[in-house]
């Protein structure tokens, strides 16, 4: 324990240590220089996370070469180690989308942090159970291997970064948690949006400094255009990460729509689309997604081919 201690107290050190003076005094950091092969040898594999949203694990694949021609090869999930942004206005199935992941990897039998930024702990865990209802799971089984982390009913964990982060550090240690989700990321720079890009920034290094494969939810302003990357705290926050989910919702008032949608005007579409993903390839068109009235997301397929065949 002594040693994962210094190993956080080095992370620390380097990630907020340092100040305005020291800008002005330049030093050598050659700890920070690597040569391609040292840096390859700390490379982990990459591998499918299966994510428990139907139709979404199908849309990340990697390319290899056989034979001299690339072949397609499905991950079967999100890539393991990656950070992803989950982004839209509210009421798209964000939410949804994180806790049927965090019930996911907690009914495999792994550790997963759910940090609750929104609603406190004993709220969030009741909606996860929901979730592990409608997915058929007994959630009375797993339940434990679920960490919450209840930064919505502590200003000390939503307003200090530092605190959070060593909380997340103990109970990665404690747990042996390979999974975090933390909704919503957005909660942890109200008011203070000048600093979201730096705050991102902490925990995405954070995750990384320690082989967390993690999901961050994040707000959309209701000027924000629907189907784009961006979130509150611009759209850098976005590109910090390894890639974005955008979810988004349209409700159907002109004919040019419901003849894109195939659908009657009035009624309400909800839309998916993965915006990049640095670590894998990945299918970049717009898909339908559905709420089920168990309170599941699912993906549908693509906005064009689902058009065609019905």
């Amino acid at each position: 324990m002594a040693d994962q201690s210094s190993k956080y107290q080095r992370w620390y050190k380097r990630e907020w240590s340092g100040t305005a003076e020291e800008a002005f005094q330049p030093k050598v950091i050659k700890e920070g220089i690597l040569v391609g092969s040292k840096a390859l040898a700390k490379a982990p594999e990459i591998y499918g996370v299966p994510t428990g949203v139907e139709g979404l694990d199908e849309l990340f694949f990697i390319t290899e070469i056989k034979d001299g021609k690339p072949t397609k090869k499905i991950l079967g999930g999100i890539p393991a180690y990656s950070v992803f942004n989950i982004t839209g206005v509210s009421d798209t199935g964000k939410s949804l989308m994180v806790e049927q992941f965090a019930v996911e990897q907690a009914h495999r039998g792994e550790k997963v942090i759910f940090v609750t930024v929104e609603t406190p702990a004993h709220f969030a865990v009741a909606s996860l159970k929901l979730r592990a209802d409608a997915k058929g799971y007994d959630f009375s089984s797993f339940e434990d291997n679920i960490i919450l982390i209840d930064a919505a009913s502590h200003v000390s964990l939503r307003e200090n970064i530092p605190n959070l982060t060593a909380t997340m550090e103990y109970a990665i240690n404690e747990y042996g948690v390979k999974f975090v989700v933390i909704d919503s990321v957005t909660g942890l720079y109200e008011n203070m949006e000048m600093k979201a890009r730096a705050i991102v920034r902490r925990l995405y290094s954070f995750m990384k400094e320690y082989n967390q494969t993690a999901l961050f939810v994040s707000q959309k302003r209701s000027g924000h255009e629907e189907l784009s990357a961006e979130a509150a705290g611009g759209y850098a926050v976005g590109h910090i990460v390894d890639g974005t989910m955008v979810l988004a919702k349209e409700l159907i008032m002109s004919q040019y729509a419901a003849r894109l949608y195939n659908k009657p005007v009035g009624e309400l579409v909800r839309l998916f689309r993965i915006d990049g993903c640095r670590m894998s390839g990945h299918d970049t068109r717009t898909h339908f997604l559905e709420i089920t009235e168990t309170g599941l997301v699912r993906i549908l397929g693509p906005i064009g081919q689902q058009t065609k065949e019905e």
